[in-house]
C-alpha cells in the first residue's frame, strides 16, 4: 500500500485511463515522480492545451484543433462514401490500412441500454441530417463486433433502409495470420457468414 496520499491520488487517476491497470498506473506514477523536475510540467501543459484547443469537428465529430478535421478538409477524399465509427480513435486504425479514401462520421459510442446509452446520446440525428442533405451513395459501418456494436448496426440499418443508400459493414471473422485451432465459435460463425468467393 502506498503511504503518500498525493502519490495514491495520482495512481488512482492514472488507473482510470483505458488499458491502464493498478500496477501500470503505479509504474507511471513513479516515472512522473522520478522525473518531477521536468515531466509533470510538460504533462500539465499537454493536458491544458488539449482541454483548451481540441474540440469536435462540427461536420463528422472527430477531434480537431482546427475549424474542420483534416479528413473533412481534404478535398481529395470521396464525398459519396461515409464510414461510421464508434470513437475518434477508430479513424486512425482505418487510415493505417491505406485503403479507405472517403469521409467519416463518429458516433461517440454505441447503443447500450444497460449502461443508459440510447440513440439520443449518440450522433445519430446528425448522421441522418447528413444522409438527407449530402449526396451519399454508401455508408460503411465500422463498428465493434460485440453486442453493443451489433445493436447499433441493426438500429442504423433500420434508419437507412429505403433511402437508396448502399449499406455495408466491415468484414468480420478470422484475422490474417491466425491459427484456426484458436478461433472462438462466434468468430468462426462470422467468418463463415462473411465468406467470399475465390
Amino acid at each position: 500500500m502506498l503511504q503518500i496520499s498525493a502519490l495514491e491520488k495520482l495512481v488512482h487517476e492514472l488507473s482510470k485511463l483505458p488499458g491502464i491497470g493498478p500496477k501500470t498506473a503505479q509504474r507511471l506514477a513513479y516515472y512522473v515522480l522520478k522525473n518531477k523536475d521536468t515531466y509533470p510540467e510538460k504533462l500539465k501543459e499537454g493536458l491544458e492545451r488539449v482541454q483548451a484547443e481540441v474540440h469536435e469537428c462540427p461536420h463528422c465529430f472527430n477531434f480537431t484543433d482546427a475549424d474542420l478535421c483534416i479528413f473533412c478538409e481534404d478535398q481529395n477524399r470521396r464525398n459519396d462514401l461515409v464510414c461510421i465509427v464508434e470513437e475518434p480513435s477508430d479513424i486512425s486504425r482505418i487510415e493505417s490500412s491505406g485503403v479507405y479514401n472517403g469521409r467519416y462520421h463518429v458516433l461517440h459510442g454505441a447503443l447500450s441500454p444497460l449502461e443508459g446509452v440510447g440513440p439520443e446520446q449518440l450522433k445519430l440525428k446528425e448522421l441522418m441530417l447528413r444522409l438527407e442533405t449530402e449526396e451519399i451513395k454508401e455508408v460503411i459501418l465500422a463498428l465493434d463486433s460485440d453486442l453493443e456494436g451489433d445493436t447499433t448496426v441493426l438500429y442504423i440499418s433500420r434508419l437507412v433502409n429505403g433511402k437508396g443508400i448502399r449499406l455495408s459493414r466491415i468484414a468480420q471473422g478470422i484475422p490474417i495470420g491466425s491459427d484456426i485451432d484458436y478461433i472462438d465459435e462466434r468468430t468462426m460463425g462470422r467468418a463463415l457468414q462473411n465468406r467470399i468467393e475465390i
